[in-house]
């Protein structure tokens, strides 16, 4: 059977993916073969830091926490995005460039929204934040 041209390109490919499960299996063997085996009671609790677990696994977080994890995905891949077109702008052309100030526009005023909204505040509202100063004045003077 001859060899194309094409199963001579995927050949490197071929051989690093035999190399790569070829380490792993070693890996796996030596892990298995030099580990202790010993199986403590310590292993089988939930969390095994030497804190013993108390009530249930389940809490709320706070809302912000989630906001600022969607935030930075949504503004981090944006950013990917953005380094993407900066390798290739010279030949994108105009229409690139148009294409990405758009973009950008559209992310800026999604950031003015954002920011607008209160999205980007950790501590209490301003107005809250207002009556304590207010108190602790009072209370000074």
């Amino acid at each position: 059977m001859p060899v194309t041209a094409q199963q001579v390109e995927l050949l490197p490919l071929a051989i690093y993916t035999l190399i790569a499960v070829a380490l792993i299996l070693v890996l796996l063997v030596a892990a298995y073969y030099l580990g202790s085996g010993k199986h403590a009671g310590d292993k089988g609790i939930p969390y095994e830091s030497g804190v013993v677990p108390t009530g249930g696994a389940r809490h709320a977080s706070q809302v912000p926490f989630y906001l600022i994890a969607i935030f930075f995905i949504v503004f981090d891949v944006e950013g990917a995005f953005i380094f993407t077109w900066a390798t290739a702008w010279d030949l994108l052309g105009l229409s690139g460039m148009v294409h990405i100030t758009v973009f950008i526009t559209v992310l800026l005023l999604g950031l003015v929204w954002l920011w607008v909204k209160g999205g980007l505040e950790w501590g209490p509202p301003a107005a809250k934040r207002q009556v304590k100063v207010k108190n602790i004045q009072t209370l000074t003077s």
